[in-house]
């Protein structure tokens, strides 16, 4: 029996709308797994001024957007960039006294300071890094603990995440944060305490003589689920 033309135009209208309603689900699931990294620079910019030393210090991360199962690679570790705005005071950033904080674990982790060629002993303390005055210096930080050292080259490398997200769903203690986030009811938080130490430059002055004031800045870091409306041209979120 001949298929009507009416008959054959709705065949082709509901293959069409399957086809669309495919090819936008497709879109959803390929754009519904990405996570936002974002340093909350206010809440440090406020703890600068409280101190007194926003006009002195300046302190900036890098992050971004991430699919989800990239995050493993993206935050091994994470770059730090520190101005030194003031006119004739040193500004040094002790490492070994700066920390990771991991809200949901109540972890915190000894920082290391990740240079190219890494291969000392890490128990050895790190010396800390003067910023003279107007310059700024960027550096990679990861956590000790996720380094890991290459038998061949003897350097170490991050072998794991920061903060393993894609792990939480298999950790009986954090399968209801990990339900949470990808729910987007709730975000994962850590922090980095950066420890500074500010003094005057002084010409001849023995180390030790004139000990500088130490500044502790709580800088905090949030991971947030996005949903995959961000991706819309006109949602300012993204």
């Amino acid at each position: 029996m001949a298929v009507q033309s009416g008959d054959q135009n709705l065949i082709i209208l509901t293959v069409y709308i399957l086809g669309i309603y495919y090819t936008v689900n497709r879109m959803i699931e390929s754009i519904d797994d990405m996570v936002m990294l974002s340093f909350q620079k206010s809440a440090v910019d406020e703890q600068l001024k409280e101190q007194n030393i926003d006009n002195k210090v300046g302190i900036s991360f890098g992050t971004g957007t991430y699919y989800l199962e990239k995050l493993k690679d993206n935050l091994k570790e994470m770059s730090i960039t520190i101005d030194n705005k003031s006119e004739s005071l040193a500004v040094y950033v002790d490492w070994d006294n700066s920390s990771w904080v991991v809200e949901h674990t109540k972890r915190s982790r000894r920082v290391i300071r990740k240079s190219p060629d890494l291969r000392r002993d890490l128990a050895i303390p790190q010396v800390p890094t003067i910023i003279a005055p107007k310059k700024t210096i960027s550096e990679n930080v990861t956590a000790e603990d996720v380094l890991k050292r290459d038998k061949d080259t003897g350097t170490y490398q991050p072998g794991e995440p920061l903060i393993d997200i894609v792990g939480m769903r298999n950790n009986k203690n954090f399968k209801g944060l990990y339900k949470d986030f990808m729910d987007g009811k709730k975000k994962v938080e850590f922090s980095f305490q950066l420890v500074l130490r500010i003094s005057e430059l002084r010409v001849g002055l023995a180390p030790g003589l004139n000990i500088p004031p130490i500044s502790i800045i709580n800088c905090p870091f949030t991971i947030e689920k996005l949903h995959w409306t961000y991706a819309l041209p006109w949602n300012k979120k993204k």
